[in-house]
């Protein structure tokens, strides 16, 4: 598979490849080109930084997170559509650049058609000489998932629908806590996490030693019982060997998938634990676009894929990604942005599992909904989002 592929012939390979396999490509950027180069124009936007509280902190190996440091975009059109979205910056520093970031490159393409792929293009040229990772790319993504969700409005449909699929349910494990705590804190919170009918959650690993490790996934296993799908997550916090040595000691507990052990861009040390471990290997929410997917594909890096859509391309980014996937018969799940990666991943060929996190509930004014372990994708246009404007005036960062 080439990785070199852009615009329109990555979405030809996932016409091939089976993705939206139904779409005529030809006919539905013409179709995508005429409704937005007709109807829909960015006039103006507008960029808030907020601060807000986690309901229950996270310790990870990587580090402590009690606050969500998230960027809010509008993108408002000459036809009084308003796209939305949220990324977030995982610590405050890097908050206020990123929302400045979003804020200059919405200058650039100001007037301009609400045409996603070549919004990206032209932001890419831009910025190509200084790096298409870190901050730049996740500001692209912002104005990514803004534009599909105004292109969505437009339609008077959802995301989902506009991509070429159903409004369904899509299930999803509870990813809202199990840090760092002690095994009886953890074994506790695990209990919690089973509200809204979950049956799947993920615990995050790296403690002191590879007993420590072993005994929290006992003692959560112990408080939710054997029916309940269990993933861990060591946050990049290990050495290939000491990744290689609590790998194998964790083989024998029924683990769905142990993820991102060391590095994530060590595509060969991955690949050497992949090989070694029984438990599938998950990594992907570092990928920075679809060049990086391609290369972890080619390395054989993972057993499941995850890509995060702040990193990976916004939508855009998101599908050429699950075209690749399902070419490699790879299950992909989603990082982070439930609202938005639902209806993503019911569009997804090889869809596995969304991960549910609450964290931008209190902004919301219509958070998503969870029942029976599974995200309700909205019956509404575009992807559902709109915010509640109290909440984020309490939270904007000063």
């Amino acid at each position: 598979m080439d990785s070199r592929l852009r615009g329109n012939e990555w979405l030809a390979l996932g016409h091939t490849s089976g993705i939206l396999s139904h779409w005529d490509n030809n006919a539905f950027i013409g179709d995508l080109g005429a409704m937005s180069n007709d109807k829909l124009t960015i006039k103006n936007f507008r960029v808030r930084a907020v601060n807000v509280p986690m309901k229950r902190p996270l310790e990870t190996a990587s580090g402590s997170i009690g606050f969500v440091p998230l960027v809010l975009l509008d993108i408002e059109t000459d036809q009084g559509i308003t796209g939305r979205s949220y990324v977030f910056t995982l610590t405050s520093m890097a908050l206020k650049p990123t929302a400045q970031l979003v804020q200059e490159m919405l200058t650039v393409v100001k007037g301009d058609s609400v045409a996603p792929f070549n919004i990206e293009q032209k932001l890419q040229k831009r910025f190509r000489l200084l790096g298409l990772q870190g901050l730049v790319y996740v500001a692209l993504s912002a104005i990514d998932m803004a534009a599909w969700d105004a292109l969505a409005q437009a339609r008077g449909a959802p995301l989902v629908k506009l991509l070429g699929g159903e409004v369904r349910p899509v299930k999803a494990y509870n990813s809202c806590g199990l840090g760092l705590m002690g095994k009886e804190k953890v074994a506790a919170q695990a209990v919690e996490l089973l509200e809204g009918g979950f049956d799947a959650m993920k615990i995050r690993l790296g403690y002191a030693t590879v007993r420590g490790d072993l005994e929290v996934v006992r003692a959560v296993r112990k408080a939710v019982g054997d029916n309940i799908t269990l993933m861990c997550d060591y946050n990049q916090g290990l050495t290939t060997t000491e990744a290689l040595v609590r790998c194998r000691a964790l083989d024998g507990e029924g683990l769905h998938w142990i993820e991102e052990p060391i590095r994530a861009d060590d595509y060969a040390g991955n690949a050497l634990i992949a090989d070694d471990t029984k438990t599938p290997i998950q990594i992907g929410e570092n990928f920075w676009g679809p060049h990086d997917m391609h290369k972890a594909l080619a390395a054989k890096a993972c057993d499941y894929a995850m890509p995060d859509l702040m990193r990976i391309g916004g939508v855009s980014g998101w599908m050429r990604s699950a075209a690749m996937a399902d070419s490699a018969g790879m299950p992909m799940s989603s990082h982070l942005f439930p609202e938005v990666s639902a209806h993503l991943l019911a569009v997804t060929p090889t869809c596995h599992w969304l991960e549910y996190v609450d964290w931008a509930t209190p902004i919301l004014a219509e958070p998503l909904v969870i029942k029976d372990g599974h995200a309700l994708i909205p019956d509404r246009p575009g992807n559902g989002m709109t915010w509640d404007e109290t909440a984020v005036s309490k939270y904007l960062a000063g």
